[in-house]
């Protein structure tokens, strides 16, 4: 896997935080920083995520993947899942995420419970690589909601 990140400050105006990345599948991410009152020349200008957020969103994306999946390949009537993460951070450099809790909200029809919570216990214990990779660092917790479709 590859990607090259490239600032975009860099043209000629040698100010702001914003940077582009180019995934190996042909893809681009835009992120920046936030703006910086007090040295507006260090900061961001709030228009693209921030590298933590789309980290933030890497990892919610993932495990989407991995809980519809699973639940298709059970055979599931599956129609719509989403994930709503948030987090905290270590309050000192580097500021990891310390807490991160995953509400999943799945739709369906007829999607028992016992199979969603087996999928998402699934995806942060076997599958998932994002979020097992900031489990090392950050508590995950989950919940989940089934709406019927």
């Amino acid at each position: 896997m590859e990607c090259t990140v490239s600032w975009t400050g860099a043209s000629g105006t040698q100010s702001g935080m914003g940077f582009v990345a180019e995934t190996g599948s042909g893809h681009i991410l835009a992120m920046d920083g936030a703006p910086d009152e007090k040295n507006p020349a260090n900061g961001g200008r709030n228009l693209a995520p921030r590298p933590m957020e789309a980290l933030l969103a890497g990892t919610g994306g993932c495990t989407a993947y991995d809980v519809v999946l699973i639940l298709k390949r059970g055979r599931h009537d599956v129609r719509g899942c989403s994930v709503k993460l948030s987090s905290e951070r270590a309050e000192t450099e580097p500021k990891v995420f310390t807490k991160i809790h995953m509400h999943f909200t799945v739709t369906g029809k007829g999607v028992p419970a016992s199979a969603v919570e087996r999928a998402i216990a699934m995806s942060h214990e076997k599958y998932c690589s994002a979020s097992i990779m900031l489990g090392k660092t950050a508590e995950i917790t989950t919940g989940f909601e089934i709406i019927e479709a």
